[in-house]
C-alpha cells in the first residue's frame, strides 16, 4: 500500500505479488525434465512449449486486460519499493538452473530426439525471459544493476544486446535506420536476417565508437562486447567440460531459440510505426504512438510489463512495475 503524504490517498498494486510468479517461472523446464525421467514419458519435455503457447494466450483471454495506472505521487514510491527489484534479482540464479539441467538431460542419453528439440525450445524461451530481465536491469543507472543485466543476457549468448539496445535502439527507433524496427510489409522471416546482423553490426560500432573517444584499445577487456563475450564463453566452456561435448550443440541450439524469441518480440513492438523527418533533418522525438502496447495481464507479468512499450520508450530508466498505459496508442490485438 501507497500513501500520499500530502492528502492521505492511498494507492495499492495490486499486481504485487503475483510478479513473484517470474521466480518459478525458470524452473519449469527443470521441473518437466523430472516428470519426463520419472514417469519415463519423454513427451514431456514437450510440455513448456506447449504451456507457453497455449496456456499463457487462454490465461491472457480469461484473465482481460488491466488498463490501470499508478497515479503520479505514487510513480516514486513504487520505483524506491525494493521488493520488486528483489523478484528480478531472486529471478536470475533460475536462469543458469534452467541451463545447467537442460545441458545435462541433453547429454545423458536418456531421452530420444524429438523430445531433446523440445528440450531445446523450452529453455530457449526462459532464456529470452533471462534476456528480459537483461533489458530491464540494463537501464538502471547503477552498476550492480547493469551488471547483472549483463550476466542475464550472456546466458544466450547475446551480450551485446546491453549495448544495442540502450544505445541503438532507443535512439533510431521507428526508423528506417533502425535494424530492430520492423517495416510496414517486412515479413517475420525477411525481418529477422535483417535485424539480428544489424543490430551486432551496430552494438560493435557504438563499443568502438566509445573505446576510440577515450584512446582505449577496442580489443580489451574495457570492451563491454569482450565482456559478455567471456562470460558466455566461460559458461558454456564450464557446461560443456561438466557434461561433455553434446553440451555444445544444446547450448548453440537453445540461444538460437531465445535469440528467434528477441526478433518476434521486436517484430511487433513497431511494426509499421514511423518517426517523420523534419526539415532539419532529423526525425521527430518518440512519441507514445510510435510503440504498439497490450495490456493483458498474464503475458505482462511474464515480461514484467514490456508491453507497456510506449512508456519504456519514453521513460526509459521507469521499473517494469510503475509503467504506465498510454491513452490512443497502438494496440496489439
Amino acid at each position: 500500500m501507497f500513501l500520499n503524504p500530502e492528502t492521505g490517498e492511498r494507492y495499492e498494486d495490486k499486481k504485487r505479488y503475483l510478479w513473484t510468479f517470474s521466480l518459478l517461472y525458470p524452473y519449469l523446464p527443470g521441473l518437466f525434465v523430472a516428470l519426463a525421467y520419472l514417469t519415463g514419458w519423454p513427451a514431456w519435455l514437450w510440455a513448456f512449449p506447449v504451456a507457453f503457447y497455449g496456456l499463457v494466450t487462454m490465461l491472457d483471454h480469461i484473465t482481460g486486460e488491466d488498463t490501470n495506472n499508478p497515479p503520479d505521487w505514487a510513480v516514486e514510491q513504487m520505483q524506491e519499493d525494493s521488493f520488486y527489484r528483489k523478484v528480478i534479482y531472486g529471478a536470475i540464479p533460475g536462469l543458469f538452473v534452467n541451463v545447467a539441467i537442460g545441458a545435462w538431460a541433453f547429454s545423458s542419453g536418456l531421452f530420444p530426439v524429438w523430445a531433446l528439440a523440445g528440450l531445446v525450445v523450452s529453455v530457449g524461451i526462459v532464456g529470452v525471459f533471462g534476456l528480459n530481465i537483461g533489458h530491464e536491469l540494463g537501464h538502471k543507472k547503477n552498476d550492480f544493476e547493469r551488471g547483472l543485466g549483463k550476466i542475464a543476457d550472456c546466458v544466450i549468448g547475446y551480450g551485446h544486446f546491453y549495448i544495442e539496445h540502450n544505445k541503438g535502439h532507443h535512439r533510431d527507433v521507428a526508423t528506417p535506420e533502425d535494424p530492430a524496427s520492423a517495416r510496414l510489409g517486412e515479413n517475420l522471416y525477411t525481418f529477422g536476417l535483417r535485424e539480428i546482423p544489424g543490430a551486432a553490426r551496430r552494438a560493435w560500432r557504438i563499443e568502438v565508437e566509445r573505446l576510440q573517444r577515450k584512446g582505449s584499445p577496442v580489443l580489451s577487456l574495457e570492451n563491454e562486447i569482450v565482456q559478455t563475450t567471456l562470460m558466455t564463453a566461460a559458461l558454456w566452456g564450464g557446461l560443456t567440460m561438466a557434461f561433455g561435448w553434446l553440451a555444445l550443440p544444446f547450448l548453440i541450439g537453445q540461444g538460437a531459440i531465445a535469440w528467434f524469441h528477441l526478433t518476434l518480440a521486436n517484430y511487433v513492438e513497431h511494426y509499421g510505426l514511423l518517426r517523420q523527418k523534419q526539415a532539419n533533418g532529423r526525425y521527430e522525438r518518440c512519441q507514445p504512438e510510435h510503440s504498439w502496447n497490450t495490456n493483458h495481464i498474464f503475458s505482462n507479468l511474464i515480461l514484467f510489463h514490456l508491453q507497456r512499450h510506449s512508456d519504456h520508450h519514453a521513460n526509459p530508466t521507469r521499473r517494469y512495475q510503475s509503467l504506465r498505459e498510454f491513452e490512443n496508442t497502438p494496440q496489439l490485438p
